[in-house]
């Protein structure tokens, strides 16, 4: 099992909190040595972190920011040291250590940030100061050109696991379709931990999703699946993440998401959008019956 050593160390002056590392002499970074799953991110060194690390310093808006090591992520948080670390601990490293178990093999090509802004204003001024853009949702996101998650984390920790997968997703699954890759994100909004497994809770995309079954606006299985990036993110995309979702949540409460997201990404190329492992995994011919009784079992959910 890794070996969770915290050290404050100052570098040029920053407060720097390690996870997971030690200190060799001289200040150099270094892992301690783990399981498969402790969170080695591939190709990239102990000295590879450090020099990032040091780059990222001279890119911190204020002295007001701590960083933390966890790896394969760097989290940075203008909140206090104890409560970047404790976000770092609690939230990041458990929701990775779960994924990986359940799904990943690979971890990003990439060191990736977590910027976790502290409340509203500090998120909007130093997404457009850093990213050059303001953000558009009031949660956070996953900018893959610039390596970074950007969180407003007073809204809560959904949205950060949310944001989480998406990394690995692309380090695992690159050819995964937008409506997975939302749909398996976008379950982990609201989570837990049961018999060591990282689960998801229904959450507030249910309500609109039992009014559009109501209303008979969802698309067939067939065509979610189908939908192009853009058709996805742009056309209803309210119902769409939240059919994405709840089909995600059906597949988990059957047992049966691990096994589909492993049988799609074997099987992508000769099922690209995944519509033809679904129906293997559910052992169904006729989609139309099954999405009746989805939208039944659906409607019949209750917030938690």
């Amino acid at each position: 099992m890794l070996r969770l050593l915290l050290v404050p160390l100052t570098v040029g002056g920053l407060a720097l909190i390690l996870a997971g590392c030690g200190i060799a002499d001289g200040g150099a970074v270094v892992a301690v040595a783990g399981d498969a799953r402790s969170g080695r991110t591939a190709g990239i060194d102990d000295a590879e972190f450090e020099r990032h690390v040091r780059e990222l310093e001279r890119r911190l808006p204020s002295d007001e920011f701590h960083i933390v090591v966890e790896r394969p992520f760097v989290v940075v948080g203008d909140e206090a040291a104890e409560t970047v670390r404790r976000r770092a601990n609690e939230t990041v490293k458990w929701a990775v250590d779960l994924l990986k178990r359940q799904y990943f093999t690979r971890d990003p090509e990439h060191i990736i940030d977590i910027w976790l802004f502290r409340d509203k204003a500090s998120y909007e001024k130093h997404a457009r100061e850093l990213f050059g853009r303001r953000p558009t949702t009031p949660f956070g996101y996953y900018s893959a050109a610039h390596r970074a998650l950007v969180m407003n984390i007073s809204t809560g920790g959904g949205t950060l696991v949310h944001e989480i997968v998406h990394p690995f997703i692309r380090a695992n699954f690159p050819d995964c379709p937008a409506w997975f890759n939302e749909g398996l994100a976008s379950l982990y909004e609201q989570c837990g931990e049961k018999d060591g497994r990282i689960t998801g809770y229904t959450n507030w995309r249910l309500a609109g999703l039992q009014q559009a079954i109501r209303d008979g606006r969802l698309p067939s299985f067939e065509r979610l699946t189908a939908t192009t990036t853009e058709e996805f993110y742009n056309e209803d995309t309210g119902t769409n993440y939240g059919q994405a979702r709840y089909l995600c949540y059906y597949l988990q409460e059957q047992g049966l998401l691990a096994k589909f997201y492993h049988a799609f990404r074997r099987n992508v190329r000769d099922d690209p959008t995944g519509y033809r492992t679904l129906q293997t995994v559910l052992g169904e011919e006729d989609m139309e019956s099954f999405q009746r009784r989805w939208e039944q079992f659906v409607l019949g959910l209750r917030r938690e």
